[in-house]
């Protein structure tokens, strides 16, 4: 008589899979799962259940989904979870940024004291830029924008410097996916109004948001680019029109260029072919 097939630790005792009816709740307990598995050095199925409070059998419905886009891996031998390679690229990117804060941080000080306004740092992400660091002028009026603040790219100066180094059909589907909302009377109303910005811009290695997000404040902005010449973000300088006046602009465009390029440099990126920076 054969004996019964031995139970693995990394599979559960039933396992039904029909899909959650709350995709919300499935993607809490998937990322409390992954957390739970990130912690250890590899966890058996009962182990991550006890753990993250699920259900052998749901815990195991979201392992393998997790495996599936690479962020936990499962050790046959052993009958062990743990935390898989996408998971470290996703933890890598965050490590890249704050690299770039770091490293940016002496640049755009030197660039508020060369220019008395104050210097911003944003990054790009799918469908906006996101600032993620700043130093402010002494100067009683001045723009803020707190970390984690998110912009439109059309309506953004560091946006628009990005917009302008991406190949004509990403921007193209960006418009597409975001829109072009309206801010101010100054914002960009269209995709031919944005694409005659863009060339200027790639023209001259700077852009200029002249109050189309906010009344009142200009900036100047240049992108920075990756290893592979592909913009990631920028820096900018920003302040009110009274003092950013377009006189002012024309002087702070090649010193905002400047310090983009510094900070490419710096991070080991490279300038586009044709790029005026």
């Amino acid at each position: 008589m054969q004996s019964p097939e031995k139970r693995q630790r990394g599979r559960p005792r039933a396992f039904n899979a029909q899909p959650e009816a709350n995709a919300v709740q499935s993607l809490d307990r998937g990322l409390r799962i992954l957390a739970v598995v990130a912690a250890a050095d590899g966890l058996s199925l009962s182990e991550v259940a006890a753990r993250s409070g699920i259900a052998a059998s749901t815990a195991y419905r979201m392992l393998t989904t997790l495996e599936t886009h690479g962020m936990v891996e499962f050790e046959k031998t052993e009958q062990l979870w743990s935390v898989g390679v996408a998971a470290y690229r996703t933890g890598a990117a965050f490590l890249r940024r704050r690299k770039l804060a770091d490293r940016a941080r002496i640049v755009m000080q030197e660039l508020m004291e060369k220019s008395g306004e104050t210097a911003n740092l944003g990054l790009a992400e799918d469908d906006c830029v996101v600032f993620v660091s700043q130093v402010e002028t002494h100067q009683a009026i001045r723009a803020f924008f707190r970390p984690g603040t998110r912009s439109p790219f059309h309506a953004s100066g560091i946006g628009k410097a990005v917009l302008a180094h991406l190949p004509a059909e990403r921007v193209t589907a960006i418009i597409r996916g975001t829109g072009l909302e309206v801010f101010t009377s100054k914002t960009l109303p269209d995709a031919p109004a944005l694409s005659r910005d863009l060339a200027d811009i790639r023209r001259r290695g700077w852009s200029v948001d002249d109050e189309e997000r906010f009344p009142g404040m200009r900036c100047v902005a240049s992108a920075i680019f990756n290893e592979f010449g592909e913009p990631i973000g920028g820096i900018s300088v920003s302040g009110p029109t009274v003092r950013v006046t377009p006189e002012r602009v024309a002087q702070l465009g090649p010193l905002v260029r400047d310090a983009a390029t510094a900070v490419t440099d710096m991070i080991g990126g490279r300038l586009p072919e044709g790029s005026r920076q």
